[in-house]
């Protein structure tokens, strides 16, 4: 089994790898939104997996491509890890907020939760 030790260089030795624009987005970003509606869209209608901020950072293209695909099945187009500031969400072609994008998830499926219920 591995000591904190290895663990935290294997950690140091993935950060070294990654260009500025992917180490912008450890520390919170588009990682830490990503994670968030990983949680929320598994707590919805468990259309994707639970993913923390490392597990996005480390895996993105298939935590992204999973995440995109569960938000498609509630009607929302979702731009992930596209070069922008923060994820953009499109309803029939507008741009919402990450909120609305929930709330019309929720609308979508009939099942209403709060904060409380995926942040876990």
């Amino acid at each position: 089994m591995a000591t904190r030790e290895d663990n935290l260089k294997k950690i140091n030795d993935e950060l070294e790898t990654m260009s500025d624009d992917e180490l912008s987005m450890v520390a919170g970003g588009k990682a830490s939104e990503t994670a968030n509606d990983s949680r929320f869209l598994n707590s919805l209608n468990g259309s994707c997996d639970r993913y923390g901020e490392w597990k996005v950072v480390f895996s993105y293209q298939k935590c992204v491509a999973e995440i995109k695909e569960a938000w498609k099945k509630v009607g929302i187009e979702a731009h992930l890890w596209d070069g922008a500031n923060k994820n953009e969400y499109y309803l029939d072609g507008n741009k919402i907020t990450q909120e609305e994008a929930r709330q019309h998830a929720m609308k979508v499926t009939g099942h209403y939760i709060t904060e409380k219920d995926w942040n876990w």
